[in-house]
């Protein structure tokens, strides 16, 4: 069963221990959660999500050739319908 530290009250960030070992990491203002295998590589994760959600980071040019190259899925010609975050 997974255990939180403790109620922040909305603000900063609570660490859940995870029955498989990992630690999520929330966001107390957003409710925005990464996790990993140490609390340093769940608020790593944390906040590069945060930073993406303020509107940070890179515009993609071209989505196919980022799905095909930093994924490694191959796009469908058949299916045009992109996920929400390359939109």
């Amino acid at each position: 069963m997974a255990s939180a530290s403790r109620d922040n009250g909305g603000e900063g960030v609570e660490f859940v221990h995870e029955d498989d070992g990992t630690i999520t990491a929330i966001d107390g203002e957003t409710g925005i959660a990464r996790g990993g295998n140490t609390k340093a590589e769940a608020l790593s994760q944390l906040a590069e999500a945060l930073t993406l959600h303020e509107g940070g980071g890179e515009p993609i040019d071209d989505p196919d050739e980022f799905l095909r190259d930093e994924l490694g899925i191959e796009p469908s010609d058949e299916e045009k319908e992109l996920p929400d975050f390359l939109q």
